[in-house]
């Protein structure tokens, strides 16, 4: 299935992060490759269909949270506007033993995720059409999970009130962003104390062999978010907390 393919700068990135997957595991990201180029083609799934470039700035930047989470990777994770699924489904890909929910707002890239999913003959996978104020209420996936990702486009006050509510007592938040910017920072505490969380690290890299910069910003649930969070659709964007 890597015919044609040089995976060779992929696994020495991943060596770099101490992740070494089977063959079997890249025959699949090089499947997924091949399926977000194709289904691309009809829908706007991503701006990046190089193939070197997807697999260093979608695939290895996705599981660059290694760098963050300890080696028990048997948990429970969503991925809060996953898009195409990024980070999620490639850490699905990755280590098969972690649980989880890619949710997205638009139906279309649920049913690229969904194709995936099937080709890929993934299981402990789900992938939801809706939106993260919708899904976080009580009864539904509230405080359901050990760690909420997102690398969605958004300022972190704005996905902290979106992110946080999934997050069980003692569960992460944590977000993927190009920079790290102390205005944003700042201005993102006040959210993250009324959503029941501490920020406990900020951690900045770059990607294996590269000058990408990365920061990921780690949040620690402390205590329940509050009922009436996340507020209804729009607001969190319209009016972040600060």
């Amino acid at each position: 299935m890597t015919e044609g393919y040089n995976t060779e700068s992929f696994q020495e990135d991943l060596k770099y992060m101490g992740i070494s997957l089977t063959q079997e595991k890249i025959c699949r990201f090089i499947q997924y490759y091949e399926m977000l180029t194709e289904w691309n083609q009809r829908m706007n799934l991503t701006a990046i269909t190089d193939y070197d470039e997807v697999m260093k700035k979608h695939f290895v930047d996705s599981l660059s949270l290694v760098n963050v989470i300890n080696e028990d990777r048997n948990i429970s994770l969503i991925d809060v506007g996953t898009g195409a699924g990024f980070p999620g489904l490639a850490l699905k890909i990755a280590f098969p033993e972690m649980k989880v929910t890619l949710l997205d707002s638009l139906s279309k890239r649920i049913s690229f995720l969904n194709a995936v999913i099937e080709r890929l003959e993934l299981e402990g996978v789900e992938a939801i059409h809706g939106r993260a104020e919708d899904f976080a209420r009580p009864g539904k996936l509230r405080e359901c999970y050990d760690l909420c990702v997102s690398r969605a486009v958004a300022n972190l006050s704005t996905l902290t009130e979106y992110c946080m509510p999934f997050v069980r007592i003692g569960g992460l938040f944590i977000a993927y962003k190009a920079e790290k910017t102390s205005e944003e920072m700042a201005a993102a505490g006040k959210a993250i104390a009324v959503m029941g969380g501490k920020t406990e690290e900020i951690r900045e890299f770059h990607l294996p062999y590269s000058d990408i910069s990365r920061t990921f910003f780690v949040i620690r649930k402390e205590r329940p978010t509050p009922a009436k969070y996340p507020r209804k659709a729009g607001l969190p964007g319209k009016e972040p907390i600060c």
